[in-house]
């Protein structure tokens, strides 16, 4: 597998707590190959949270290296950084992150006033987006008019918006019942097979089944598959 569109060596966090210094992780080395389905599984405490901010350039890691599409990430400005998270990763989050008094289609146009886009060119890429997540005819709905599943819709069709190098979904079913979650899940393989980067946190096995590789990670450290017993 080519490290060229994603790699981490070494990568380690450590947290200055009351004096004294928790490692929340320990040496991860992962690589991600351009269009993978990629499902980070652990429970609460693992780490995972930690490697997430990383990967989305939340947070910067205390030792170790991190290249996304070839360029190294750590030793980025704070503005740079910033400028990777609005056009190189699309965040996906469990609790939707809606503007309750906009409607969906200015949800979704939101990201690319930041990028700097004239007006009509966001409006038909937002109404693309829309499209594309099946929500054509809720374009003008409030977050409160939407199910749980149409409002994460939405939030994929925002993340998408930007065209980003990375999709980054944290516990995206979380605030949906099984079967509307289902159908998020199975729209992440549609995007998938497209050609999408998709690196997905969850607690779940269930939920990492959906994607193509699962990779495990408990006190900090990381290993390849999805053995419950592992």
């Amino acid at each position: 597998m080519s490290g060229d569109f994603f790699r981490m060596r070494g990568i380690t966090k450590v947290y200055q707590m009351g004096g004294e210094a928790v490692k929340a992780l320990n040496g991860i080395d992962l690589e991600i190959a351009e269009g993978d389905f990629l499902a980070v599984l652990g429970p609460s405490g693992s780490g995972k949270s930690t490697l997430m901010n990383i990967i989305g350039c939340l947070d910067t890691p205390t030792n170790g290296e991190y290249f996304l599409h070839g360029r190294r990430i750590g030793n980025l400005s704070e503005k740079e950084l910033a400028r990777i998270r609005s056009r190189e990763i699309g965040f996906i989050f469990q609790s939707f992150q809606l503007l309750p008094r906009m409607d969906a289609l200015h949800n979704v146009e939101l990201p690319l006033i930041y990028a700097g886009l004239p007006g009509r060119e966001r409006i038909r890429r937002a109404q693309e987006m829309l499209c594309r997540v099946g929500l054509e005819d809720r374009m003008h709905h409030r977050p409160n008019q939407l199910s749980g599943g149409q409002q994460q819709r939405v939030a994929i069709a925002r993340a998408l918006s930007t065209n980003p190098t990375l999709l980054l979904a944290d516990e995206p079913t979380g605030a949906l019942d099984q079967a509307t979650g289902r159908q998020v899940l199975s729209l992440f393989q549609e995007l998938c097979n497209e050609g999408h980067t998709i690196i997905m946190i969850t607690h779940d096995r269930h939920i990492a089944a959906y994607s193509r590789r699962v990779v495990r990670i408990l006190d900090g450290e990381l290993w390849e598959g999805d053995d419950a017993d592992a």
